[in-house]
């Protein structure tokens, strides 16, 4: 299942997360998000129960993207614990996504 993070669930569905999270920051108007999309749904499935995937509007919670300093879009984190562990900036393959949250997870 892919989640929606917003500013009002941002602390508990992804800081206080029991498991590793992949926020993917996004807009709507993103070429290389929309591009991106199908990959992070397919990862959401793959990894259902094991972490957490989801996505977060940069244009709609603009503070959650300024207190990480999230540039460029897309922008991927992987944050375990309440910390990031991984920072993906850019469309990349499946695999590299895979790989750092399986990182992650270990």
């Amino acid at each position: 299942m892919e989640y929606k993070f917003t500013s009002a669930n941002f602390e508990e569905e992804v800081l206080k997360a029991d498991k590793p999270v992949l926020v993917d920051f996004y807009a709507d108007w993103c070429g290389p998000c929309k591009m991106m999309a199908p990959v992070v749904a397919q990862l959401a499935d793959e990894l259902e129960g094991r972490a957490k995937v989801g996505k977060l509007n940069i244009d709609d919670c603009m503070d959650i993207a300024g207190k990480y300093r999230v540039m460029n879009i897309p922008t991927f984190l992987v944050i375990k614990d309440g910390q990031e562990k991984e920072r993906i900036v850019g469309a990349v393959s499946k695999n590299e996504l895979m790989k750092k949250i399986e990182q992650a997870m270990n």
